[in-house]
């Protein structure tokens, strides 16, 4: 009778163990993504007067969620951006604009094949949804690299411009902290960047923190322009973050986690050629003066 008892234990035990390790094959991680412009700025040599301070959110955030099953995942916002200083002086649409245009999610959806570590990017543009075919990287530009201060005027020095592609260094420390239960590793991304302010030139350096864990058994990052291994569960820069705050273990759908069939394909150099449009009719018909858009140099 022993006996039967104790296989009948050990029995459940299998079951049991096997049942929380395929229950762990598929959750739901919300992640916080917060982004500081004036802070963003500074750590990008933008010099900022306070009335434009004035005119930006202090704190914008938003929140996102990574759906995971064992073979994909899918990553995308899950409400509106909200700004501390309210919609006031137009700072809301400021820091949403950030968001987009420096790589921090924005609006798009972001799907994943782990089989062959393949990712699609899906976005609305032109009330066209388009899926593009991307992939995760480091990124040798900036957060918000793409802009540049200095007006309507391409040789007006008293602004800073950047004089060329930074340079990028990846240092993994020996530095480690739990998120969500995982034992996360450190790598700092360095960027040194040379611009000229009131012709003098001057390096500007910024450090990204990256924590990333192995044991979730896939590659990810809340951005996927700032990724070297593993699933990134937190990203820290000066002025933006992106940080896991839980994670629920749970049966996720596969169409929760596939791309939608019925966007439009669309190349990144087709994506590239359609913003430069977009940016070269924004200038041509925003109002003198430029307002923040000129602020942050969207020549």
């Amino acid at each position: 009778m022993k006996k039967i008892t104790f296989a009948l234990l050990g029995f459940l035990s299998i079951v049991s163990v096997a049942h929380a390790q395929k229950k762990k094959t598929s959750g739901a991680i919300q992640f916080e993504n917060t982004i500081d412009p004036a802070a963003m700025a500074s750590a990008n040599g933008i010099q900022l007067t306070d009335q434009m301070k004035a005119r930006m959110p202090s704190s914008s955030k938003t929140n996102f969620e990574l759906l995971f099953t064992a073979t994909n995942a899918s990553y995308m916002p899950v409400e509106e951006t909200e700004d501390s200083n309210g919609a006031g002086g137009g700072g809301g649409g400021m820091g949403r604009m950030m968001m987009r245009f420096g790589g921090g999610g924005g609006n798009r959806e972001y799907y994943y094949n782990f089989a062959d570590k393949s990712l699609t990017e899906v976005f609305d543009l032109n009330d066209t949804t388009y899926y593009m075919p991307s992939k995760l990287t480091l990124s040798t530009s900036g957060p918000i690299s793409s802009f540049r201060t200095g007006g309507g005027n391409s040789n007006d020095t008293t602004r800073s411009k950047i004089a060329q592609a930074p340079k990028i260094e990846v240092v993994k420390t020996d530095s480690t902290k739990q998120i969500l239960g995982f034992t996360c590793h450190q790598a700092i991304v360095r960027s040194t960047r040379a611009i000229k302010i009131l012709d003098m030139d001057k390096n500007v350096v910024e450090e990204t923190k990256i924590w990333y864990t192995n044991d979730l058994g896939f590659d990810f990052s809340p951005n996927p322009n700032m990724w070297t291994e593993g699933a990134v569960l937190a990203i820290e820069g000066r002025g933006n973050s992106s940080i896991a705050k839980s994670i629920e273990y749970r049966n996720v759908s596969a169409k929760d986690v596939t791309a939608p069939k019925k966007a439009k394909l669309i190349t990144p150099e087709e994506y590239k050629t359609k913003m430069e449009n977009m940016m070269k009719r924004f200038r041509q018909n925003r109002p003198a003066g430029g307002g923040q858009g000129r602020a942050f140099g969207i020549n």
